[in-house]
């Protein structure tokens, strides 16, 4: 081929597709996932909302005026992170490369693959088909000879479609975009190209690069190779998670311990969920606090042996958590990290408190129960809200 050939495979309205697949009622009807409490942000819209200027992360309180017909729908992470897992598995029957960008995207080197699964677009289609007809999800896919340029193709593909970028049209198919699309190119960044007077991709590969250098550096380099459709960087094998995390903004400052503690026991069980789904253990527990006017805290707490039990981990939580109290000033954002992960064949210890144990296995029975009933929420009865 004398090219490699990278696919940049990104899932469409990931989260919100994931609930319209469990709850056909809501197909074709305006969808946002999000809480609605004033503070809480978008965590992804329907494509009809986004024509209406909805986007991920914008205040809920600024959505739902734009688009006040939407269905809000609060996440089920769980559901999010478990379709992620069986997408990226199934990559890895395809190709050994796979770098996982997010938890609804990634990168495919499928050069080496192409003799035995044929060309690069049949692949694609075969991705795509798959994951359609198996996981009821759409998806789009960018084709190129390296990342950057898949990686905004699938974007132009996008919803639901596939964009293939020949490596001889490579340029011509950069000419006209805007330096903005480029990866690197942010507010400042931007700014200082606008200075010089460049405002495409085209004008940037034209511009000289000794004075892209003068005036950034390095990174003026990096830009002007990418903006010739040069891009060396492999696609590199996901890591292993060094943590796992979650943490909640709320709709006001919390001065109340009692519920800063709910929240906590709250995160802890989703970020347990999180490292039996993946076969981990923690070693260690990170508390996280934001404060009113915007300054925060971190603290940690080494484990006296590896644990995947949410009420392990929300003992540790809350044994920060009081070392911090009084509060210095009312809480905005909490959050709980698991750190130190590692196989619990190794480092999980088991309990000789026969009350620990019996929890563990409660815990080991819900996830079990939402495998087998994935439209279920299997929770402590402590964590339910009441309706209204």
């Amino acid at each position: 081929m004398g090219h490699r050939a990278i696919l940049h495979v990104d899932m469409d309205a990931f989260f919100v597709s994931v609930e319209l697949r469990d709850r056909p009622e809501l197909v074709d009807k305006p969808v946002i996932v999000g809480f609605p409490e004033g503070r809480s942000v978008v965590l992804s819209a329907s494509y009809d909302c986004r024509a209406r200027g909805v986007h991920s992360a914008m205040p809920m309180s600024q959505a739902i005026p734009l688009m006040p017909e939407a269905t809000i729908v609060e996440p089920s992470h769980h559901k999010y992170y478990e379709a992620s897992e069986q997408i990226m598995a199934y990559f890895r029957t395809l190709t050994p490369l796979v770098e996982q960008v997010s938890v609804d995207e990634a990168f495919l080197d499928v050069t080496g693959s192409v003799r035995m699964l044929g060309g690069p677009v049949e692949i694609a289609r075969t991705i795509r088909q798959h994951i359609s007809q198996n996981m009821g999800l759409p998806s789009s896919v960018g084709i190129a000879k390296n990342k950057f340029v898949a990686k905004l193709a699938s974007t132009y593909a996008k919803p639901n479609g596939m964009a293939v970028i020949a490596p001889e049209r490579t340029e011509e198919f950069l000419e006209d975009l805007p330096v903005s699309k480029m990866w690197g190119v942010g507010k400042r960044t931007g700014e200082q190209l606008h200075a010089l007077g460049i405002e495409t991709v085209g004008q940037l590969s034209r511009e000289p690069e000794s004075r892209l250098v003068a005036r950034m550096g390095e990174h003026g380099r990096s830009l002007h190779l990418l903006s010739r459709g040069i891009d060396y960087r492999p696609v590199e094998v996901t890591r292993e998670e060094k943590s796992i995390s979650a943490e909640h903004t709320f709709a006001e400052d919390i001065s109340d311990p009692q519920v800063l503690e709910g929240e906590l026991l709250r995160l802890s069980h989703r970020v347990a969920k999180r490292l039996r789904d993946q076969g981990h253990a923690a070693g260690g527990v990170g508390l996280k606090i934001k404060y009113r006017d915007f300054t925060g805290l971190t603290r940690t707490k080494t484990l006296g042996a590896a644990t995947d039990s949410s009420s392990a981990i929300g003992d540790a939580a809350l044994s920060l958590l009081s070392k911090l109290l009084p509060l210095a000033q009312p809480v905005r954002l909490i959050g709980v990290r698991a750190e130190r992960l590692q196989d619990p064949e190794y480092g999980l210890q088991l309990s000789l408190d026969p009350k620990d144990e019996k929890v563990r296995e409660a815990e080991r029975m819900a996830d079990l129960i939402g495998q087998k009933f994935p439209q279920s929420l299997v929770t402590p009865a402590r964590f339910l809200r009441p309706r209204e």
